[in-house]
């Protein structure tokens, strides 16, 4: 059964910093693409950042340029997503995703194949 798990959000202030990890189980993760993805209230999913199965080749939202950074470890089978200098309006749940048919990073949440519960991050103001 394959699993991807998040954790590390929660609840910070403007210009905190926030690390989401996301373990996967049940899959060689360290053979795909993975992404991190972001839905706010009444707003479509939309990616935040995503990276190569090597870790090599990353894709960011211009949202997210300057700010996160997104790696991974596939020693651990884990992805990761650094948040630096958060905003209010990044406030969202935040799911990872796994990508089985692709190496490469894209913002294509339809091809997409495993994906994670969600953690919240929520950043007051």
């Amino acid at each position: 059964q394959v699993q991807l798990v998040e954790s590390g959000g929660g609840l910070v202030q403007a210009g905190d910093s926030l690390r989401l990890s996301c373990a996967a189980s049940g899959l060689t993760f360290r053979r795909y693409a993975a992404g991190w993805f972001r839905q706010a209230p009444g707003k479509e999913r939309e990616l935040v950042a995503a990276i190569s199965w090597s870790g090599e080749n990353t894709y960011y939202a211009d949202s997210a340029k300057g700010r996160f950074t997104i790696s991974r470890d596939n020693a651990k089978n884990t992805v990761y997503l650094q948040m630096n200098s958060l905003k209010p309006e990044d406030t969202a749940v935040y799911s990872c995703a796994a990508d089985v048919s692709n190496r490469m990073p894209h913002a294509d949440s339809d091809r997409y194949t495993y994906w994670g519960q969600g953690t919240q991050v929520t950043v007051s103001s």
